[in-house]
């Protein structure tokens, strides 16, 4: 009987063995329904061999089984608390960092700013006077600073019909005024290369003794506009104009008059 009760016991320390893995494998995966089945199996094998076993040297007792599965739930609790508070803490929200303010940069004050803000009005700029336009006048010298040689009268018996100017040769010859050119070129006996200029209020004004004329029949002029040059071309002694003033073509008058009516001056 004692031979046989010893290997009872065996069986059932091997029994033992084999629950309590299953309990710590039941741990390991974190099945409390495994560990509970477990527990049960073990403490009923413990108690069934201790019921056949009489007065053996070793006793199994439910007590140790019992020991054992208390601690093993005990620290299984605490591990899933500890899990389930991390698992709390991952699942937590993290407060994000609140961003420093931005520093803000006084804006820098203008001049006029500072002053309008003390209080004192700024003065606006002056606009700009306007240039003063230079009005071409109506009426002009035909050859302005030349200096008179001759003035309208008798000369040598004969009616020198004009006004002499002198300057030096290739001088240029300006209309007096506004009109329309009648002739130029070799149009007359005894006056060169000559311009008409017809005013179209009954006048003209004949510039004679040219080097070359500058312009064509039938062109409007305006007072100081280029008629030629100064020469020496038909009856002539020397370079310079010999300027007349028609009253109707060749009715000749006396023309510093008619250029002073006119706001122009000439020595005669």
């Amino acid at each position: 009987m004692q031979g046989s009760s010893t290997d009872i016991l065996k069986a059932a320390r091997a029994k033992f063995d084999v629950v309590n893995d299953k309990i710590r494998s039941g741990l390991r995966g974190r099945s409390r329904h495994v560990v509970a089945i477990a527990a049960m199996a073990g403490i009923a094998s413990v108690g069934l061999v201790a019921a056949n076993i009489d007065n053996g040297p070793t006793e199994v007792t439910p007590v140790a089984a019992t020991s054992t599965v208390n601690r093993e739930a005990a620290a299984d609790r605490a591990d899933r608390a500890a899990r389930a508070t991390a698992k709390t803490q991952l699942a937590a929200p993290k407060a994000a960092p609140k961003a420093a303010p931005k520093a803000i940069a006084p804006k820098a004050v203008q001049p006029a700013q500072a002053k309008a803000k003390a209080g004192t009005s700024v003065p606006k700029a002056a606009p700009k006077a306007a240039a003063p336009v230079k009005v071409r006048p109506v009426w002009g010298s035909p050859m302005p600073g030349a200096q008179v040689t001759s003035c309208f009268g008798q000369r040598w018996g004969v009616l020198h019909a004009g006004v002499d100017l002198a300057e030096p040769a290739g001088t240029p010859i300006r209309a007096v005024g506004p009109g329309t050119v009648f002739s130029n070129g070799w149009a007359y006996s005894g006056y060169g290369i000559s311009v008409v200029i017809d005013h179209g209020d009954g006048y003209f004004t004949h510039y004679a003794h040219m080097s070359r004329d500058a312009v064509q029949i039938g062109q409007k002029v305006k007072a100081g506009d280029l008629l030629g040059y100064e020469g020496s071309t038909g009856d002539s002694t020397g370079p310079h104009l010999h300027f007349e003033v028609h009253k109707g073509m060749w009715n000749q008058i006396e023309p510093s008059a008619w250029l002073k009516s006119r706001g122009v001056p000439i020595n005669c």
